[in-house]
């Protein structure tokens, strides 16, 4: 990585990359529970198709399958600002710290061990079409919608040269940036972000588990009640006013 814009298959080339993708490996680490988990998130265009293949993800490679185990949350992060009174929230009537605003995109954030973080990865990168390009990349547009990844340490930290592998063992699709913050919309690019200059804010109870931002894209009943039951098990989804509609497509 550099401060540029930069070809996927840049010098982490010399490290050895696995043929044939990466091993499943991550499952079998996790079960033994002797990792400690860490926080990452990853943006690609509206968050509620994204999260929900990232609870897909933790029950594949993970197997979480109960509501109280998922740890995909809607949320923004990627800003400068940070948070305003101590609130991101979404496009608001009243403006109040809209997430827009602050510089922030739309993110989702799992916790998971860091042996798994490879996999997750390559979940992300196959959001992506052949040509790099994500599912709302001609609908929702600008800076709320940018490609990010938010890691312990950035691009370089240690979990830049695996984001890397991930990508080129899913058909090197993107090319990545250093995210410097309110960074802007590029097309089949990804800005990698450090978790800890760049933290993540949960989004409202009313975005999460929600049905997919497509015409038709509706998901099971029993997904779209998870937030009510975290809610009702005292999850905190934050204070924000109720968002509006008309932004993007479908109000997103």
């Amino acid at each position: 990585f550099n401060n540029a814009v930069v070809s996927g298959a840049i010098s982490y080339m010399s490290a050895g990359l696995l043929q044939n993708g990466l091993q499943p490996i991550a499952a079998a680490a996790a079960a033994t529970g002797d990792e400690n988990n860490i926080d990452v998130y990853f943006g690609c265009g509206c968050f509620w198709h994204v999260q929900h293949e990232f609870v897909e993800a933790e029950k594949k490679i993970l197997g979480r399958t109960s509501a109280a185990s998922m740890t995909s949350r809607a949320g923004y992060a990627g800003g400068l600002a940070g948070a305003d009174g101590g609130k991101v929230c979404y496009h608001n009537a009243l403006n109040v710290a809209d997430y827009g605003k602050l510089g922030h995109a739309e993110v989702v954030k799992v916790s998971i061990p860091p042996s798994s973080f490879p996999q997750f990865a390559q979940e992300y990168f196959k959001l992506f079409d052949d040509k790099g390009f994500r599912p709302d990349q001609f609908g929702d547009k600008g800076p709320e919608y940018r490609n990010l990844v938010g890691i312990p340490g950035g691009a370089k930290g240690e979990y830049g040269q695996q984001l890397v592998d991930a990508s080129t063992s899913i058909g090197d699709k993107l090319d990545f940036a250093i995210g410097k913050g309110d960074d802007k919309d590029l097309a089949k690019v990804a800005f990698v972000m450090d978790t800890t200059r760049f933290p993540f804010y949960v989004a409202e109870n009313y975005h999460q588990f929600h049905d997919g931002f497509n015409f038709g894209e509706n998901y099971p009943a029993k997904y779209n009640k998870i937030a009510q039951e975290l809610s009702k098990n005292g999850e905190n989804f934050g204070s924000c006013p109720n968002g509006m509609v008309g932004i993007g497509i479908g109000g997103l």
